[in-house]
């Protein structure tokens, strides 16, 4: 029977409804809801951290995973992706045309170096969560935890570096160390978090003192040129002074065995000549007069061969074809 209520002037009817007709689909009602809400999946890149009565119990794998309605309650977090945070600079659209915030990070950028010069420092932190309950539990705000480490970090690096080093060379060491600095500081933590890596995106000087460092920049490039081209033209000047020194020694010392050789080579021939001379002695000299004489008189156009013995003689010459001639 239906019951009336009077409300003011109006009287509202309300349906009696005879709940012993269904008194028994409402264990089967709670059953479902039970079974429905017992069962959870967690994804192929998530792990599933159980809390019951509100206590850490476990950690699941991807999969499908029983709970206890109620009791238990599950958090999924994504062990396999990998965030990235950034320091100094936001990036607020990637793609062909990269668009960056115009907002001033000065306060995380601006850090002080060894020579006690200010760098404007731009980085960035790739991390993934190596352990999902660490990651809920043990720190309070993770992700401003990384921010703090890895700004600390970044300025123990630069401050032990000169403006110079940070610049040019020792970009490569800083990331490398500072990764290794930010992994041992999160671990003592328990943070649960893996630092993938540590990349400086650009070293710069602060904006209001960027043209005054260009222009020494400039400087020392026109300086370092103007040396090379002396270095240049001096190693010029010395290869060809060594090379002529080296050929000029190679000639004398060809020249030196080529008389060595030469007077050694007339030794041998006088010695050779010597032996045979030896063996006739007279003849040999003979001989030489003999070539000598002829090589004498066979320059002489007249010739008078005289006795050695002959005393008081007057040569009878042609005078008169000598007069001629």
């Amino acid at each position: 029977m239906a019951q009336k209520i009077k409300i003011g002037d109006i009287d509202v009817q309300i349906p009696s409804f005879d709940f012993k007709k269904f008194g028994g689909l409402i264990p089967l009602i709670i059953i479902v809801i039970f079974a429905l809400n017992a069962f959870y999946t967690v994804d192929a890149n998530e792990n599933g951290v159980v809390l019951r009565l509100g206590k850490y119990s476990h950690t699941t794998m991807p999969g499908l995973h029983f709970k206890i309605p109620v009791i238990d309650k599950v958090y999924t977090i994504k062990v396999d992706y990998q965030y990235k945070m950034e320091f100094g600079f936001r990036t607020l659209k990637a793609g062909v045309r990269t668009e960056y915030s115009k907002r001033n990070y000065n306060t995380e950028s601006w850090m002080l170096t060894g020579d006690l010069n200010i760098a404007e420092v731009h980085w960035i932190v790739q991390f993934k969560i190596k352990d999902a309950a660490n990651y809920l539990f043990n720190v309070r705000d993770v992700e401003n935890t990384i921010k703090d480490v890895s700004e600390a970090t970044l300025r123990l690096m630069i401050g032990d570096r000169s403006f110079t080093e940070v610049l040019q060379v020792e970009r490569r060491n800083i990331a490398d160390a500072a990764k290794i600095h930010m992994q041992e500081i999160l671990d003592k933590y328990q943070a649960g978090i893996s630092i993938k890596m540590v990349q400086l995106q650009g070293v710069l000087p602060p904006d209001p003192v960027a043209d005054s460092f260009n222009e020494v920049i400039r400087a020392e490039q026109e300086e370092e040129t103007l040396v090379n081209e002396a270095n240049q033209a001096f190693n010029k000047e010395i290869y060809r002074a060594e090379g002529e020194a080296k050929k000029l020694i190679n000639e004398a010392k060809g020249f030196a065995i080529e008389r060595i050789n030469t007077a050694e080579g007339d030794a041998t021939a006088f010695k050779l000549l010597l032996k045979e001379y030896n063996k006739a002695p007279q003849i040999t000299r003979d001989r030489y007069f003999i070539e000598t004489m002829n090589i004498v008189l066979g320059n002489a156009p007249n010739k008078v061969i005289v006795d050695t013995r002959l005393e008081n003689f007057l040569p009878m010459m042609n005078l008169k074809n000598q007069e001629k001639k």
